[in-house]
């Protein structure tokens, strides 16, 4: 008999995946099945391993993919076969999220379990609209209730003359279908009817909203704007404080979407330092990386560097592969000799830094015409030079330096190739801003959007360096932004300097005086 696996209840949090605890990440990384729900975002989902199996679970009113007793019965079952399964709630498993049953049944099948707590939406949700749960000056308690109640029950265990005290903060999770009956609830039991409210929609994510309002008004606001679910309601006069507080939505890129045409895995840390800038990364690549033509030359080349007076890298992916052969070979940095190395960009120069190897060449400005001009100047006549690149590289670097003497061999570390996606004009149509980090992320781009030129009016379009600006202009495309540092960095400091881009999705008004739009400008 197969011994039972152990199933994780796991706490995604509110949405940022940043808000991810450690230990949570690491049981997603291990595990054979992820069983997730809605509110669990798309970054911290792929955190799991491709062989992973990945069942969606969500539920939303009035449609479940799964009822509550089917999940619990398939996490018992896959926690029987032996797996390390995690079941992956929105915010805390523990916190109206039903937990506390799926931990009952899977004791009573006797499948072992731990609990991993996640960070609430009662707390997160406010926190990130500048709204504090607590505050000396209003309250010294709070409550956390829920709007939506067992409905099997046919009565409310809500004790509404204790909830409706003016000293306390109230959150209410899931409240929104329930509202109009809470807030009456409220009122009628002394609540101010000018008490201050906010409802935070999509707490914690770049399309979070905030509606104040008074609680007498606040039914009505959120029938005229449209108000809706997933949302907390937060009821006190700590709600006041927003506007000294509030943070998140003043961030330069909040609520934008950006478009990230980078190689698969090559986006991440741009994609990271967007969430935290409040803007929404919709990662497509438009390119892949793999091998070229001929590897068993690249595997040649490392294999001889010796020989060569000056090593050139000019991207992390070759480094990534030169190295990858040494140690397939069991060498390691020693492999260089006497060899001199140089790379294009700090960021080459920051991977082979991982390696143990300090670059005696990094270029001002990370084009091949200056690194061309460096390199000429701290080489001689008849150096040879191993220029170590991706297959489809232009030519300017190699002729310019065989024409001044040099002796130049040309390998092919990797290949570059066009990744077809029929969902990428959905998602450019989508996104606010695009961005490319190469002249082949470009053509791949237009390659699987053949009307980029008119989809790109109202967006705006960013390059990392000069040559992907001249090739998107080239196809048709304005490139708005070209970053002088020719870096993830750069570019995302260009974009916080750029002229303001009007957001492309409605957003509700929020009523509370002098407070502006939520909607912000990238400047």
């Amino acid at each position: 008999m197969k011994r039972p696996g152990l199933v994780s209840l796991v706490g995604a949090g509110p949405g940022d995946p940043g808000l991810l605890t450690v230990k949570a990440a690491r049981a997603i990384a291990a595990c054979d099945a992820l069983v997730y729900d809605r509110l669990a975002s798309e970054a911290i989902v792929a955190l799991a391993s491709p062989r992973c199996e990945k069942m969606y679970v969500g539920k939303k009113p009035g449609e479940h993919v799964l009822t509550q007793d089917e999940i619990t019965a398939l996490i018992v079952s896959l926690g029987l076969e032996g797996k390390r399964v995690v079941r992956l709630k929105g915010g805390d498993p523990f916190v109206f999220a039903r937990g506390g049953e799926e931990a009952q049944a899977l004791h009573a099948a006797g499948v072992p379990f731990e609990i991993i707590p996640g960070i609430t939406s009662a707390i997160a949700a406010p926190a990130y609209a500048g709204i504090p749960i607590t505050h000396r000056d209003h309250n010294t308690s709070f409550t956390i209730a829920t709007g939506h109640e067992d409905p099997a029950k046919g009565y409310s265990s809500l004790d509404y003359a204790k909830l409706a005290n003016p000293s306390q903060t109230l959150v209410f999770l899931m409240a929104m279908g329930n509202l109009p009956g809470i807030v009456e609830k409220l009122l009628e039991n002394g609540m101010p009817a000018d008490m201050p409210t906010a409802i935070v929609r999509e707490g914690t994510r770049p399309q979070q909203e905030t509606l104040v309002a008074a609680l007498g008004t606040i039914v009505a606001q959120v029938e005229r704007t449209e108000f809706a679910a997933p949302a907390v309601v937060v009821i006190g006069n700590v709600v006041r404080e927003r506007e000294s507080i509030r943070w998140f939505d003043k961030h330069p890129l909040f609520g934008k979407r950006v478009l990230i045409t980078r190689p698969a895995g090559q986006g991440d840390e741009f994609a990271a330092k967007l969430w935290e800038l409040g803007a929404e990364p919709i990662i497509a690549p438009t390119i892949a990386v793999g091998s070229p033509d001929d590897p068993s030359a690249a595997k040649d080349a490392v294999h001889r560097v010796r020989e060569y007076r000056w090593i050139v890298f000019t991207s992390v992916t070759g480094v990534r592969r030169f190295f990858d052969t040494l140690a397939a070979a069991g060498d390691d940095a020693r492999a260089f000799g006497d060899a001199r190395i140089a790379a294009i960009g700090p960021n080459t120069a920051q991977a082979l830094s991982a390696h143990g190897v300090n670059a005696d060449l990094v270029p001002a400005r990370f084009v091949s015409e200056d690194f061309a001009d460096g390199l000429l100047r701290e080489s001689n006549k008849g150096d040879r030079i191993l220029l170590y690149r991706a297959q489809e590289a232009r030519d300017v670097l190699p002729r310019s330096l065989a024409e001044c003497g040099r002796d130049v061999d040309i390998v092919a570390a990797y290949k570059t190739t066009f990744v077809d996606d029929a969902d990428l004009a959905q998602q450019a149509a989508k996104s606010d801003i695009w961005t490319f980090a190469s002249a082949s992320a470009v053509h791949g781009f237009v390659r699987n959007v053949p009307n980029a030129a008119a989809l790109s009016d109202g967006k705006y379009i960013a390059c990392i360096g000069p040559v992907a600006g001249e090739t998107a202009r080239g196809a048709g495309l304005r490139a708005d932004i070209v970053a002088q540092d020719y870096t993830v960095d750069g570019l995302i400091q260009a974009l916080r300097e750029a002229p303001p881009l009007n957001c492309s999705r409605k957003r509700p008004e929020n009523t509370q005086p002098d407070d502006r739009s939520p909607c912000r400008t990238i400047a």
